[in-house]
């Protein structure tokens, strides 16, 4: 399944979730405040903005932000919050697109990075970042952990999440490190959705090679937006990489 499909119109229309899920003020509201602080006063570039769950609120702090977005119709989900002139927004893929303007902060959220099936895309993606940013900019990306020792010999699926209503299942394809999450929403019926999105898998170690490839130093990297330390328990984690001052 093509990314182009599955960031379809009727994803779009269901994407946000005002206050709760990855909306919560508590989820958002670290996310938000980080950024901010790590933009230093100068504009922001987020890859895959989406319906803007993180651009917006972010721009009402008074950070300047561009997005790139690969979906039209999440795109048009964003124009029913702000204006073009209010959050410009250019459709392309974060691999290769190219925005005007400096940036002193590019970031990622939500695991999108691994959207991108591929390592030469995944390093492209560094790359690309590391080209919108002014000397000592940032690049932030967030992103899970892959859950590999929760398989034991012979099972390829671990269950990520299990809630009334809803269960998120992963399965790996360790020999082309990729993954593909179904998500499961159901009711009292005996009827239950299933939606699915394929992705490829990045241990940390891999993601700080290739930002050294691009010209990153590694700055950062917590457990979550609230600074959390970083353990080998962690399920995300929040990395923050940095462009020299001088190169």
């Amino acid at each position: 399944m093509q990314q182009e499909q599955i960031w379809d119109a009727e994803t779009a229309r269901g994407y946000d979730t005002p206050g709760s899920g990855m909306f919560a003020p508590e989820v958002l509201g670290p996310t938000v405040e980080r950024l901010a602080q790590l933009a230093g006063g100068g504009a922001a570039l987020e890859f895959a903005i989406g319906t803007g769950r993180v651009a917006v609120p972010l721009a009402e702090r008074g950070v300047p932000v561009t997005g790139i977005e690969l979906s039209p119709p999440m795109v048009e989900q964003l124009r029913t919050k702000v204006d073009e002139a209010t959050i410009p927004v250019v459709i392309g893929d974060m691999a290769t697109t190219v925005v005007p303007g400096e940036h002193t902060l590019v970031y990622l959220v939500y695991n999108t990075i691994s959207n991108l099936l591929t390592q030469a895309e995944q390093v492209e993606c560094f790359r690309n970042a590391a080209r919108h940013l002014v000397p000592g900019g940032r690049f932030v990306v967030e992103l899970w952990v892959p859950e590999l020792r929760k398989l034991p010999p012979g099972q390829t699926a671990t269950v990520w999440h299990s809630e009334t209503g809803y269960i998120g299942l992963d399965t790996y394809d360790v020999l082309r490190q990729r993954v593909v999450s179904h998500h499961f929403r159901f009711d009292e019926t005996r009827q239950a959705r299933l939606s699915r999105s394929p992705h490829r898998y990045v241990w940390p170690a891999e993601l700080d090679l290739m930002a050294q490839l691009a010209g990153f130093e590694l700055e950062a990297r917590d457990a979550d937006w609230a600074g959390a330390e970083f353990t080998a328990e962690s399920r995300s984690h929040v990395s923050v990489y940095r462009i020299p001052q001088t190169r």
